[in-house]
């Protein structure tokens, strides 16, 4: 049984980097909002706070992109992917409508955007891209592009 727990990490990392492959061009975007395989063992919790700082909740912007931009407190955006999970160590994922946008291990960053009104909020995540326990969440932010 134990060669399969360590068979389903290595897919974890796996589809964690094939994943955030692209992070330096458009993001790619899921239609589920969590990684599709499942860690193994408990969750840690994060000291972190999220927030998105651009843009403003209820502003109008115009354009084809938007710089968004996250704070982030009590913890570190870190390169590597790893499964030595620190809960002051991670990335930070942007959900763009209920969409899961990987950030390009930043805190800011620009993403494609057309007419209407969106909702984004960002998220905390280890550095193996699954949640912390509790989610580490920002608040929605809300703003339209005209």
């Amino acid at each position: 049984m134990r060669p399969a727990r360590t068979l389903l990490v290595l897919a974890a990392l796996v589809a964690s980097v094939v994943g955030c492959a692209g992070c330096g061009s458009t993001p790619p975007a899921t239609s589920s909002p969590t990684p599709t395989a499942t860690p193994s063992g408990p969750r840690p919790a994060s000291p972190a706070q999220i927030s998105i700082t651009s843009p403003v909740n209820g502003s109008t912007v115009t354009g084809t992109m938007i710089h968004v931009v996250v704070d982030l407190k009590n913890a570190t955006v870190v390169q590597a992917t790893s499964s030595n999970i620190k809960p002051t160590e991670g990335h930070v994922h942007l959900y763009i409508d209920g969409n899961l946008q990987y950030m390009a291990y930043t805190l800011s960053q620009d993403f494609p955007v057309h007419p209407g009104t969106y909702t984004i909020k960002a998220e905390f995540v280890a550095s193996d891209h699954f949640p912390f326990s509790p989610r580490v969440y920002s608040q929605p932010i809300v703003f339209t592009v005209k």
